[in-house]
């Protein structure tokens, strides 16, 4: 007792006295930091993410590592991946308001790199990022050259990641088992070495969806919370690559719910496609877009990729556009949301397939 006695007096003292290491504060506007994603930069000193994928990169000197977040819902996870371990992360769940998280006081001394990755979408809300805390002397270092190649991808929970971390025989759509960082154009984009900007909404298609908004309505938004007035600029980041996965959504509200009505005949859903394509096109004149469709069952048969090689073919006919290709992962037999292991193997083969479309 009297030696516990001494150390917690001497402790006391320490602290009354300022002789206990600071921490060192970096703030969310600092240069060093590197941002990726639609991100909300009205507020530099806390930027909000809210799009799945968005993410922050650090590189860092110190023994120790804390976030300030302030999220809206409490309802987040994201991956703290620390010196590239993103087989095992710190996953963090995110409590609502502003927080500080505590991920390690023990890294070796030396360099350290941090990406804060955002594994959950615009459902669970957005998060204010307000900066680091490091150890007492600790600094940010320059980070490597941004990656050389460009890709965006819209989809719907299928590109989000929903469910990809669950049993296979188990739920498939609790925000805790939903990682974007496993999500099939995640995974190609790192092996392309590719930055990429990922705009998808779970339940989302282009003529119908779950809610009462559609692709065409959202994918324009600067904030992924739900319908609303928020613009992205597009002239700030211009792809090489854009992927477009829907359809999934309005094959299952058309067909099997009837929830559009009147309902639409083919010409309208290849219309309606085409539509949506032509707005991307209208964005990014030069960038290569891949029409994908799957690995989900609206794939089963060939009468929704039908719908899309059709309006491909009329987009290269009606408006000379050769930059279209169309790609559709095999539906596998699994009822569910695709796992990781199906998440791997489409991204490795989207990645395949840019590659040797790009030259990457």
């Amino acid at each position: 007792m009297t030696r516990l006695f001494a150390i917690t007096a001497a402790l006391w003292l320490a602290l009354i006295s300022g002789q206990l290491p600071a921490a060192t504060r970096i703030d969310a506007d600092a240069p060093q930091l590197r941002y990726t994603g639609r991100i909300d930069f009205t507020d530099g000193k806390a930027p909000l993410l809210s799009w799945p994928g968005s993410s922050v990169r650090a590189h860092f000197t110190g023994t120790d590592l804390s976030l300030w977040l302030d999220d809206e819902k409490g309802q987040n996870y994201y991956s703290v991946i620390v010196d590239g371990n993103a087989e095992h992360p710190f996953v963090l769940q995110a409590n609502k308001g502003e927080q500080r998280y505590e991920i390690s006081r023990a890294l070796p001394p030396g360099e350290h790199t941090l990406e804060l990755y955002k594994r959950t979408e615009g459902e669970e809300g957005a998060t204010a990022f307000k900066g680091l805390e490091l150890a007492d002397g600790g600094k940010l270092l320059p980070l490597p050259a941004r990656p050389a190649h460009r890709m965006e991808i819209y989809g719907d929970s299928i590109t989000c990641g929903m469910g990809n971390e669950g049993a296979n025989n188990g739920r498939d759509d609790l925000a805790a088992e939903k990682n974007n960082y496993w999500a099939y154009g995640s995974v190609a984009a790192r092996q392309l070495g590719a930055e990429l900007h990922t705009v998808c909404k779970s339940g989302i298609g282009i003529m119908v969806s779950w809610f009462p908004f559609t692709m065409p309505d959202y994918y324009d938004q600067l904030s992924a919370v739900g319908d609303n007035d928020s613009r992205w600029d597009f002239s700030q980041w211009t792809p090489e690559v854009v992927v477009i996965n829907l359809l999934q959504n309005d094959s299952w509200l058309i067909d099997r719910e009837k929830r559009l009505q009147p309902v639409p005949g083919d010409a309208q859903r290849v219309q309606a496609y085409v539509d949506f394509v032509r707005s991307i096109r209208a964005k990014y004149p030069h960038a290569e877009i891949v029409c994908a469709l799957g690995s989900m069952d609206a794939t089963a048969t060939d009468k929704w990729p039908d719908y899309i090689r059709s309006a491909v073919k009329r987009m290269r006919s009606e408006f000379g556009d050769h930059r279209l290709d169309t790609l559709f992962f095999p539906f596998t037999g699994y009822g569910q949301h695709p796992r990781i292991a199906q998440h791997i193997a489409n991204g490795k083969t989207l990645a395949k397939f840019i590659r040797a479309k790009m030259d990457w």
